[in-house]
């Protein structure tokens, strides 16, 4: 019997597909790995509210340190701390990658910076977490834009199922799209209830 991917199993653990692969199998198994998967409950506050945490930190693929430190900047933003904390996480540049369809996963727009692969306003930008700003226009790299995961994304492979968030306006035959303003939680699609994971970091 084949043994679920590292991704899968995260997955499952969580609550939640982080890949398209990982949707399939939980499709079938939306319960934790493991012979007592079924009949795991949740037994405290902190415990419901550590999980809501990891499951934020899992979708945009993120460390504690990562996490910690937007939710410190959304905390001194007026409004509602989770909602800001949402924003802030979104205008992630490896975010941005994967909500416009230029990647399949969090996992391959990390990568595509990191790599190079990226320019925000023509200049090359390799941090994942570098925010991008309204007005901003992203694009692959002139040399960048024959690779073959780039072909997939012009032609549409990659292209999120329904609407591309509205925030953003995407131009993928040039393989690129600018974020016209500043996202609006309900927007963002991100399964999370953020005030628990406000509760967890305030504790």
């Amino acid at each position: 019997m084949n043994q679920p991917r590292p991704k899968v199993r995260k997955s499952r653990a969580l609550g939640i597909p982080l890949t398209p692969k990982a949707a399939k199998y939980f499709e079938n198994r939306p319960y934790p790995p493991g012979m007592h998967g079924r009949g795991r409950k949740q037994t405290s506050d902190y415990k419901v509210r550590l999980l809501e945490k990891q499951r934020l930190r899992a979708q945009y693929d993120l460390s504690e340190r990562q996490l910690v430190r937007a939710y410190e900047r959304a905390s001194k933003v007026q409004g509602k701390t989770g909602e800001a904390l949402i924003v802030e996480l979104e205008r992630r540049l490896d975010a941005l990658v994967l909500r416009a369809g230029l990647a399949r996963t969090v996992y391959q727009s990390r990568q595509m910076v990191v790599h190079g692969h990226i320019a925000v306003n023509g200049r090359k930008v390799d941090k994942p977490s570098f925010r991008v700003r309204p007005g901003d226009v992203v694009t692959v790299r002139e040399r960048s834009r024959e690779k073959y995961p780039f072909q997939v994304a012009r032609e549409g492979g990659y292209a999120p199922d329904g609407e591309t968030p509205r925030y953003l306006e995407v131009n993928l035959p040039a393989l690129a799209f600018r974020l016209d303003r500043d996202p609006n939680r309900r927007e963002i699609p991100v399964v999370c209830d953020e005030q628990l994971v406000v509760e967890y970091y305030a504790r």
